[in-house]
């Protein structure tokens, strides 16, 4: 199994250990190049700066490739920055990304990096595990084929549309794979 990890900004090498730790191949995405070079069973989009994220994968020529590879029902995880690049609305009028996901999502929701905080949360089939919210946006409306996976206070956090998982936390920055092992099991559900 290969996992491609956009590499071009963010929270990509926390992903890469948890993977690796869990025995799987990490491969990360720079350029064009990196999508031909290699075949993904799955992709990671990490947490950064959706605004950066969403411009330079436009100007390293990404953008077209992934929304093909995303749209052909190729697994692909997102969390924080690459929830909002997922999201189908975001708020203030910000222009979406791949717009793949049916959710309308509010941006920096939880406030500046001085309000980031942790929770123990129940998620669905994962039981109460550690969520980090780091400048972290939160789903406002999910569509009609959108399982809720999270909720905190009253907040959507986690969610799935059929090859799409989103967290606005990041379980990257934990010991806790769990999150990870169950992207995992998408991505061997699809391949079967």
């Amino acid at each position: 199994m290969n996992i491609g990890v956009l590499a071009v900004q963010g929270a990509f090498i926390e992903h890469e250990r948890c993977l690796q730790q869990l025995g799987v191949t990490v491969s990360e995405i720079r350029k064009q190049e990196d999508l031909w070079q290699h075949t993904f069973d799955g992709i990671i989009l990490p947490g950064g700066e959706s605004t950066v994220m969403g411009k330079l994968i436009r100007d390293l020529g990404l953008y077209e490739p992934m929304l093909m590879l995303i749209k052909n029902g190729l697994p692909v995880f997102g969390t924080c920055a690459g929830l909002l690049l997922l999201a189908q609305q975001i708020d203030g009028g910000v222009g979406s990304h791949f717009a793949c996901m049916d959710i309308a999502v509010k941006r920096n929701a939880y406030g500046r990096q001085l309000g980031s905080f942790t929770i123990q949360q129940e998620m669905k089939g994962l039981g109460v595990i550690p969520m980090v919210f780091i400048r972290a946006p939160y789903i406002e409306t999910v569509g009609k084929k959108v399982p809720v996976l999270a909720e905190v206070d009253g907040k959507i956090v986690a969610a799935r549309e059929d090859n799409m998982l989103v967290t606005a936390f990041h379980p990257e920055v934990t010991a806790d794979l769990s999150v990870h092992r169950y992207f995992l099991g998408m991505v061997r559900n699809h391949s079967l």
